[in-house]
Formats: C-alpha cells, sequence, structure tokens
C-alpha cells in the first residue's frame, strides 16, 4: 500500500489507490444525524469516511466559488490547468497566513450543512454526471479490502478502549 489513496464514493471499487466505504451499510451524513450511533466496525468506518469526502468536497466547492476560472478548466490545456491550480493554492494559502479571517470558508464553518452553488453560467463547463474513471475496474482488490477491514477494526478497537 502506497499510503495515499482517493476517498471515493461506493459507485467505485475498492483497489490500489481508492478507499471505497462499505457496501450496504450507512453511509451519507444526513443518516448519522437522524439514525443511532454507528453499531459495528463497518458503520464506523463509513461515517468517518463520509465525514471525510464530506470536508474534503465542501472545500473544494468554496474553492471553486472563490476561484471561478476554477469552474472554466476544462477549456484551458493541462499544462495551464496545473498552474492555475498552484496558483490558487498558492493565493489561498496567503490569504490563510496573512488574514485572520476568510470570509469565503467563514460562511462554509458558520453552516455545517452550507453548499456553495455553481452558477448558472458555469453549469455548462461541469463534467455530465454520467462521466466516469474509466480506469477503474469492476471488481475490489482483495488487498485493498483486507486495507479496509484493518483500518476498521484499528478504529473501531481504538473507540473502544
Amino acid at each position: 500500500m502506497s499510503g495515499k489513496y482517493y476517498l471515493v464514493d461506493a459507485g467505485y471499487p475498492n483497489r490500489p489507490g481508492y478507499l471505497s466505504p462499505y457496501k450496504g451499510q450507512r453511509y451519507h451524513v444526513p443518516d448519522w444525524r437522524r439514525g443511532p450511533a454507528p453499531t459495528g466496525e463497518q458503520e464506523l468506518f463509513n461515517k468517518l469516511h463520509s465525514s471525510i469526502r464530506n470536508v474534503v468536497e465542501r472545500c473544494f466547492g468554496v474553492w471553486k466559488m472563490k476561484w471561478r476560472i476554477l469552474l472554466k478548466m476544462p477549456s484551458y490545456s493541462l499544462e495551464k490547468q496545473k498552474m492555475i491550480v498552484a496558483a490558487t493554492m498558492c493565493l489561498h494559502n496567503f490569504i490563510r497566513e496573512n488574514s485572520t479571517s476568510d470570509i469565503d470558508f467563514i460562511k462554509c464553518d458558520r453552516n455545517i450543512d452550507y453548499v456553495p452553488t455553481i452558477p448558472e453560467r458555469y453549469v455548462k463547463y461541469l463534467p455530465s454526471q454520467n462521466s466516469s474513471d474509466v480506469s477503474t475496474s469492476q471488481s475490489s482488490a482483495r488487498s485493498m479490502d483486507k486495507f479496509r477491514d484493518d483500518i476498521a477494526r484499528a478504529i473501531f478497537l481504538s473507540r473502544s478502549i
């Protein structure tokens, strides 16, 4: 295992480089707010996996709203896209280090259900909902299933202490 993984949704197989949640278990953040606490290793893993993905997705949403050029990325060459991403990351980090507050992230911090919305004029630049990562195979890798099981067990046991 390389130690770095994309946290992906259940539509992806659990394979090297992709860490997916357990299928057939509660997953989404609202499910946890409305229902009982996790009852086992797999549910606890899914709750934490979902929480982490939620934070990452909200950060990307705020980032795209702050730097609207990120919404038009497909119209640029790959090299230019890389430079734009790096530049906006540098600008973001500069603002965070030199300012006591960042209005865009404050909105998100105040309201945990805040979902940045993409203005209608940018929708044409977004990938379609049907697009997928063609590099993913249909089956999960046993080594990643074992790895996920080991993580889930370790998390569950650490919470029981």
